[in-house]
Order: C-alpha cells, then structure tokens, then sequence
C-alpha cells in the first residue's frame, strides 16, 4: 500500500492533507523519515507519526467511563458529545452500542463493527445490564418483588421483562435489566413511586467497567471481552 493511502486510511485525513503531513517530516517508516507518498508499507512496516504509532487494523471496540454532561451522540445542541474524550483516528466511523443519557454515569461501549453492537442492543438477545441506582426515597420491601414480576411503564402496552434487584442500602441498589427501553430505569422507579437521583451503568453481558478507569478514560477491549457478546 502507498503511504500516503495509508496515512488517509488510519488517520481519517485527505490526500492532500496526507501530501502536507509527510513534507512536515513527522511521519517515520521503519525508523527513518520519508517524504514520499509513493513509498510502500505493509503489515510489517513499522510507522510512526508524531512518534505514535500508526496501526491500520480491523474493527475497533472501546470501553469508556462516561462522565456526566456527556451525550452519546455524534452532535448535541446543549451538551458535549462523548466522542470529544476519544484520542483515535475515524471518530466519524464509530457508534455507540447503546447509549447512556447524559446525566447517568459509567459504562459506554463504542465501536465500528454494526453487528457487534446489534448483538447488544437488540431487544430479541436479552444482553443484561447492570446499573448502580442511587434513590431519593428509601427502598420498599416488595422493589425486589415487583422487579422481579415486571413494572408496568406508562404508554407502554407490556410490562417490562423480569429484572434482579441487589439492595446495597436503604436508598442505593444495583439493578440487572435485560432490555433497554427509553429512559427504563428511571421509569420503573418513577412507577413505583420513587425517584432516581443517581445511576451509574457497571456492566454490560460480561463485560464489567474496568475500576482502573477514571471518568473519561477509555480503553480497548481485550479478545475475551469481544467474543463474550457472541457467547
């Protein structure tokens, strides 16, 4: 492959832009400074970009500790969009596998591989959801009960699907959904008569939130997290 074709590819730039990149003499090939576009890399070549390391590889799945403010969205009137707290090339090609409202914290899956993220989001797969729910009121004795047996949701005509609630405290729980209906958690507390102050999502099927992440740093996830989806 051309290193200018490959510049274009890995770092979402122009031809020409890619012309521009390599006269500033910051681009490397195996250690040594080239200029020329026409020169040809491969699999083994070793290229280097303002010291990073460039890497043309395949589909990408990142784990990001969403802060609060944040939308998971590529363009937002009132808040920042996720994106910005991602350092990678092609932002354009990446999507969200399921997405978290701006005030709620935690676990974001985003990735450029549509299959993969339907295997998340589909209603039909049931992927569990694990969230940390902070209350304002104190937790009621039968929550568990009435989450286990389905919430009935305003204009919605079926209840939701079963759902595990864990008491942490008398106003914090962790709750396991296996569905993703809009605004569902808020909404099955509002239902109940209690109001969610807090909510921060911990896992998604196998994959948990890294702990070593603080809010706002991501990271790639390993083989063993990707294949967990299939499963």
């Amino acid at each position: 492959m051309r290193l200018d074709k490959f510049l274009c590819d890995v770092l979402g730039v122009t031809r020409k832009e890619a012309t521009q990149l390599l006269k500033s003499g910051e681009v490397e090939v195996d250690g040594a400074v080239v200029k020329k576009g026409a020169t040809q890399v491969n699999d083994q070549s070793e290229v280097l970009w303002q010291e990073r390391e460039l890497i043309l590889s395949g589909p990408k799945y990142i784990m990001l500790n969403k802060p609060e403010g944040f939308v998971c969205s590529h363009a937002d009137d009132f808040n920042q969009t996720a994106f910005v707290l991602l350092d990678e090339p092609n932002i354009k090609d990446l999507h969200f596998a399921g997405r978290l409202d701006a005030d709620t914290t935690g676990l974001v899956l985003i990735t450029d591989d549509g299959q993969w993220s339907h295997r998340i989001t589909s209603p039909k797969h049931k992927c569990d959801k694990t969230y940390r729910v902070w209350l304002a009121d104190p937790i009621q004795a039968d929550y568990a009960e009435q989450f286990a047996a389905g919430i009935e949701l305003r204009s919605e005509r079926d209840k939701t699907l079963p759902a595990e609630l864990e008491v942490v405290d008398e106003t914090q729980v962790l709750l396991t959904i296996h569905e993703g209906k809009y605004h569902q958690v808020k909404r099955m507390f509002a239902a109940l008569g209690n109001k969610v102050v807090g909510l921060h999502r911990e896992s998604v099927g196998a994959i948990v939130l890294d702990d070593t992440l603080e809010p706002g740093e991501y990271r790639f996830l390993t083989e063993e997290e990707v294949a967990s989806v299939w499963a």
